[in-house]
């Protein structure tokens, strides 16, 4: 049996469910997603970032995310992150913002503005409550009420589905089970409940046997690792050097201390551990002579 890929790789997501082929896989997804916000169905689905060859992980760098709209104009994306890129919360809303804003030009009427809706999937776990799916909307504070609706963010959080039994009925749970990597022999239940992630199913399983497809997955996972270890990096110097800041104000407050209780420089060098020329340079400072 062939090894399957990983499907929270966003170029094997974007291969599953934003290519024209499997429109009907992204609209039964997306309507799994939209019943739990307790929203219509959709009937229709057009894709605006179709998948093509193109999309090849050639370009590094790039975007692998779906963006779509619906037959009444509302916007769509959606976003697989496999590693956490940090500060994904105001990532999210400059997407969303761009998605917005680009809808007319300068000059348009308001109007003429659509919903927008963002749905990232992680791998990771970033909200501090046990829900696998969040939905956020624009709500006042004290009475809930909605200033519009045209802002909606779905969280899912691939993490908080660990001990999550495979589930008896439909719904999104189902595909994101399939999504976290649930074990084949259970493919069959989930089958069951959403019968359109058969075709996910089979879409993935051709890709892994297809060894150009395969070479392309093992670079971009290669990309995104290389980048998660970059990132977690300098996340990881950002915190040594914050700490090093925060010990040398301790030592300048110590100084300036010793400096008031009028200690001799050499005893405030070796105290605070500072160069004496520091020590002096502060001593300056204070008028201390």
């Amino acid at each position: 049996m062939v090894e399957l890929l990983d499907a929270r790789n966003d170029f094997i997501f974007k291969k599953i469910f934003g290519s024209e082929n499997n429109k009907d896989v992204l609209l039964a997804f997306l309507n799994s997603t939209f019943m739990e916000a307790g929203e219509p169905p959709l009937t229709e689905i057009i894709l605006m970032n179709p998948y093509t060859d193109k999309d090849a992980p050639v370009e590094k760098q790039s975007i692998l995310d779906i963006k779509a709209k619906t037959a009444e104009g509302k916007r769509i994306n959606i976003e697989m992150q496999l590693f956490n890129p940090y500060n994904m919360e105001k990532r999210t809303l400059f997407y969303w913002s761009e998605m917005y804003y680009h809808q007319i030009q300068k000059g348009d009427d308001y109007s003429q503005l659509k919903k927008c809706v963002t749905i990232n999937i992680l791998n990771y776990s970033c909200l501090p409550n046990d829900r696998h799916h969040n939905v956020f909307h624009l709500r006042e504070d004290h009475t809930g009420i909605s200033l519009n609706n045209d802002l909606e963010i779905h969280v899912m959080e691939l993490t908080k589905l660990e001990e999550q039994a495979v589930p008896l009925t439909g719904g999104l749970i189902n595909w994101l089970l399939f999504l976290k990597g649930v074990e084949q022999p259970n493919w069959e239940v989930l089958t069951m409940n959403e019968p359109m992630l058969k075709k996910a199913m089979d879409t993935l399983e051709f890709l892994s046997q297809d060894a150009a497809t395969r070479m392309e997955y093992d670079a971009r996972m290669k990309y995104l690792r290389d980048e998660a270890s970059r990132m977690n990096g300098a996340k990881a110097e950002g915190r040594a050097e914050g700490r090093a800041e925060g010990e040398r104000k301790k030592a300048e407050e110590m100084v300036r201390e010793l400096l008031a209780l009028g200690v001799e420089t050499s005893i405030i060098v070796r105290a605070s551990g500072l160069p004496e020329q520091e020590v002096l340079s502060l001593k300056s400072q204070t008028g201390k002579h």
